[in-house]
């Protein structure tokens, strides 16, 4: 599967099959209003803290297919495989929102505006 890390697409194997996810706009909307996040601070704030959990595992996920045009509920996603159980999920994760925000910034970096 070919995508486009610069529109902020990813693929990921989930249940033995390649899927693209995108954060998209929409996607990033309504994780704001899954999150009651005023704004993308927040929700990167939120995220960056280093511990997610699984239910935010499945809300990122699930909007990231949802953002890249799969029809899935985030009840279908929680009963979804990925390679290396947890820790495939939490890669995936990792990825999708590195892609979306960029890296984090070093603390000697200052913000990330």
């Amino acid at each position: 599967m070919t995508v486009n890390r610069r529109r902020g697409e990813i693929a990921a194997e989930l249940d033995g099959k390649s899927h693209r996810l995108c954060l998209t706009l929409g996607a990033l909307a309504e994780l704001e209003a899954s999150y009651a996040a005023d704004d993308l601070t927040a929700l990167v704030q939120r995220f960056s803290s280093g511990r997610l959990s699984a239910t935010d595992m499945i809300r990122i996920i699930g909007a990231g297919l949802r953002g890249a045009g799969h029809q899935l509920s985030d009840d279908e996603v929680g009963s979804m495989r990925a390679e290396g159980g947890v820790a495939g999920f939490a890669a995936i994760v990792s990825d999708l929102l590195t892609t979306t925000f960029g890296a984090a910034p070093k603390a000697e970096d200052g913000p990330n505006p």
